[in-house]
């Protein structure tokens, strides 16, 4: 048996049309299949907090009504079972809404799940916490912790498929854990069959950033042209029993699914390619095969398992100072010499008015802005044929005044600097920040809730 899983979000702020010829194909197979949305990034869930926290009904997804709307209703008429990390700080608000539109559709015996118990950060004091690797700040201060969020891995999605959910919300689980859940539903893999585990992670960590694994964040003119990049079809993956998996697209729609496609996506983020961590496996890629069998359509198999980890990783986001940004653009003749002044000019205004222990970084954006560090090396480098240059400054401080301050400076160059300068903007936010720990895997308890829609719209 096949089960067939496509994802039509990669990220928040994803094209929220993409969904739409996904499910046009899901709906060609006969076979089981869902459709994932992961929608969730570290600094995203510590954004989603800080809503809540100033809106009680806030904090999920804010695009989950314009990435459900178009396809929900034929999902649930049609046995397609939906998951999505939208949830995000507030899985409760996320059902509401969701359920809202199944009502709207007329579909309001629909069973929505939701996944709590990743959000730890009221039992912070009882676990038992050990930094992630790489991390060498002390853990905060409870009371500067904006959130806490352990990640869960597929284990209480599963039980939600168990008990009929058609729609399953979540917060913080390991992106993949969105297509194992299915695939381990449907084919009834053990939850320690290692090998199976493994290759139902890889199935979702190949599609988990949507279109990158068909031509998005690939596309590179005459080297790896990608056609149809204004249409770009989102992922699919058929997965059999045994583990073997087929990455394709929906037919008609841009984009490529190739041997390099996907080799890309397969080395995404992975610090280990012979122990890749998650929560609900340890993945061995060292023998992986991946071959072209077909247009858009790339074979993979060989990827092993071991047990999963003893502790889940646990993203802890905190609020430490202020942070500011401005900018100011010159152009023309001689606009890297006038540049340079303005940026000399306001280093020294910042060095004469604000604390030493400011933070700064001057960028000009042009010429150094990537490739520069903030060692600042690049941007000495002599000549230069640009003529459209912006100077960048962005500062830290404890203190807003401070920070405010220095941008103030940035803006006073309209008159106090070189000739010609404009475009000034600037902006300062409280600094949010993340640090990594581990904690113990029997200290962190999913619940999982199914309620109808009818019931949560009401």
């Amino acid at each position: 048996m096949t089960v067939v899983v496509g994802c039509g979000a990669g990220f928040s702020g994803d094209r929220t049309d993409a969904a739409v010829p996904l499910v046009d194909a899901l709906l060609s197979y006969d076979a089981p299949r869902a459709l994932m949305f992961e929608t969730l990034g570290e600094r995203t869930l510590a954004a989603a907090q800080l809503a809540r926290l100033q809106d009680p009904d806030g904090g999920d997804e804010p695009l989950l009504e314009a990435f459900l709307a178009p396809v929900l209703g034929d999902c649930l008429r049609h046995d397609v079972t939906v998951l999505g990390n939208f949830g995000a700080a507030n899985p409760e608000a996320a059902r509401r809404r969701v359920a809202g539109l199944a009502v709207r559709e007329g579909i309001a015996e629909a069973r929505i799940a939701v996944i709590q118990g990743d959000d730890v950060r009221e039992q912070m004091h009882a676990l038992d916490w050990q930094p992630w690797e790489g991390e060498r700040r002390e853990l905060p201060e409870p009371s500067a912790v904006v959130a806490a969020n352990v990640y869960l891995g597929a284990e209480a999605l599963v039980e939600a498929l168990s008990q009929g959910a058609q729609v399953v919300i979540t917060g913080r689980v390991a992106d993949p854990a969105l297509a194992l859940a299915p695939l381990r539903y449907h084919h009834d893999w053990a939850q320690d069959d290692w090998d199976r585990i493994a290759a139902g992670t890889l199935a979702g960590h190949l599609i988990e950033c949507g279109a990158q694994v068909t031509g998005g964040y690939f596309a590179d003119p005459g080297v790896k042209d990608v056609p149809g990049m204004a249409s770009l079809g989102y992922p699919i993956v058929e997965v059999e029993r045994d583990g073997s998996l087929i990455v394709t697209k929906p037919p008609g729609t841009g984009g490529l699914v190739t041997e390099q496609t996907v080799k890309e996506q397969l080395l995404y983020e992975i610090h280990d390619p012979g122990a890749y961590v998650t929560p609900d496996v340890v993945l061995d890629l060292t023998g992986v095969e991946v071959r072209q069998v077909g247009r858009d359509r790339v074979s993979v198999k060989g990827v092993r398992g071991k047990p999963a980890p003893e502790r889940l990783k646990t993203t802890i986001s905190f609020l430490e100072g202020y942070q500011g940004e401005a900018e100011i653009s010159y152009a023309g003749p001689n606009a890297l010499a006038r540049a340079k002044l303005a940026r000399d000019t306001l280093r020294q205004r910042l060095a004469s008015r604000c604390p030493a222990d400011m933070r700064s970084r001057f960028d000009l954006i042009g010429i150094s802005s990537v490739f520069d560090g903030d060692s600042a090396v690049w941007r000495d480098i002599p000549g230069s044929l640009s003529e459209d240059i912006r100077l960048r400054l962005a500062v830290e401080h404890r203190e807003r005044a401070v920070v405010e301050l220095a941008t103030q400076e940035l803006l006073a160059l309209y008159c106090c600097g070189p000739a010609g300068g404009g475009g000034v903007r600037r902006h300062h936010t409280r600094r949010l920040k993340t640090a990594s720990y581990l904690v113990r895997r029997e200290q962190v308890t999913p619940q999982v809730s199914i309620k109808q829609a009818r019931v949560s719209h009401a």
